[in-house]
């Protein structure tokens, strides 16, 4: 073991991971756990991916950077195991991983992302267009570990997908804290939609682009344009709903409407009817009351949700949220519960409609796949990591198509 870097979270989290690695390519042996902390637990599985990590490599440099580390630095810096804190704001610098680093240091927070490198390590490409948060969700810690939105600008987003398409990729994910705040501090102003349209003009022969979690109301015309009349962005779009009822989204801080998001979805199924939709859901939020439950549970049929994300609400020191009166916890999973099941009735029907067809599938490197909506495959034994293979699945297995 030379260098190894474990991820918890995001896929944001994920593509900066690649450039640490990269960063610390011939380095003497060093461990890096690049942390989570949408929510408590999550930063009970950082510390726990500290101290196990520890016992595995007790000669290795261990230094710890991401959103908990960030929003605690003086906690893990106290850590025994840790030797030093790289906050999120110094992840991209390579010199950030060579001598060590002390949390109370004064580092530049001002400075705009930093030009991701590619990587071959995985499947798919993850590029990082955006990071940070200007919104003020009252369940969410992340902009106090990310800092104001600041995007990639068009040129550097271009020169990083340029070099993955070098290396051989088949897709492309466009991915950030909330990336469809893209742009908005840029000269002019542009929209992801902008981006994205730019994207695939400078690459004829992109084969897929993929976007990740998406704020239905940030989506702009041409974005939707985007996805809903271009074969080779991925019919598969993950919407950060967060609930169903219109008092817990206003508890919540979001600025949509039950309302805006069935519309949002039934426009996307009209124009592009092989769309497969996702969405991030939090059951038992603070003050969630029987008929606001239903109205969570209700959502994901009303908006077709086949790919669900599923919370139960924990509360997060230092929101507003953990400081609203809260539901039980034995109810909070019970809830959560019955979200995912409403989910797993959707995506059962959705999956048994794809029996018969065929579909592209996107080769992984455990032996399955994805098709451009997102359905999962088993694939061929042999079947080429990374490749692009035409699958016509005859069964479900474990809830995959085979």
């Amino acid at each position: 073991m030379t260098v190894e870097v474990v991820t918890l979270g995001c896929r944001l989290n994920l593509a900066e991971s690649e450039a640490i690695r990269a960063a610390l390519a011939g380095a003497p042996p060093t461990v890096v756990v690049n942390s989570c902390a949408v929510t408590a637990e999550a930063v009970r599985q950082s510390r726990r991916a500290v101290r196990r990590l520890r016992r595995d490599h007790p000669q290795a440099r261990l230094l710890v950077t991401g959103c908990a580390a960030t929003i605690e630095p003086a906690a893990f810096a106290a850590m025994a195991e840790v030797d030093g804190v790289v906050p999120n704001y110094a992840k991209a610098e390579a010199s950030s991983w060579r001598p060590p680093r002390h949390p109370s240091e004064d580092w530049d927070r001002s400075q705009h992302a930093t030009t991701p490198r590619p990587s071959a390590h995985h499947t798919r490409a993850f590029v990082p267009v955006q990071t940070g948060c200007d919104h003020a969700c009252t369940f969410c810690i992340i902009p106090q570990g990310r800092g104001a939105s600041r995007s990639l600008p068009i040129a550097q987003v271009l020169h990083v997908v340029e070099g993955h398409l070098a290396l051989g990729v088949n897709e492309v994910v466009l991915t950030g804290v909330d990336v469809t705040s893209w742009g908005a501090d840029l000269a002019d102003g542009p929209r992801l939609g902008d981006l994205v349209a730019a994207i695939l003009a400078a690459f004829p022969t992109l084969p897929r682009l993929r976007l990740s979690s998406l704020d239905g109301i940030e989506i702009d015309g041409l974005l939707f344009d985007c996805i809903t009349g271009e074969p080779r962005v991925m019919p598969h779009i993950h919407l950060s709903l967060q609930s169903g009822s219109d008092m817990i989204l206003k508890r919540m801080k979001r600025r949509h409407s039950r309302a805006q998001a069935i519309a949002l979805a039934e426009r996307l199924h009209a124009a592009r009817p092989d769309i497969a939709l996702g969405a991030d859901l939090i059951a038992g939020f603070p003050t969630e009351d029987e008929a606001m439950h239903a109205d969570n549970v209700s959502i994901v049929e009303a908006c077709r949700i086949v790919h669900g994300h599923v919370f139960p609400y924990s509360p997060r020191p230092g929101t507003p949220a953990a400081r609203m009166p809260q539901v039980p916890p034995p109810l909070v999973r019970q809830r959560a519960a019955e979200v995912r099941a409403a989910v797993a009735v959707m995506r059962e029907r959705w999956l048994a409609s794809r029996v018969g067809k065929p579909a592209l599938v996107l080769a992984e490197r455990d032996g399955t796949g994805h098709a451009p909506d997102f359905a999962p495959y088993l694939l061929p034994e042999g079947t080429a990591p990374g490749s692009l293979v035409t699958l016509s699945p005859t069964r479900i297995v474990e809830g995959m198509l085979a």
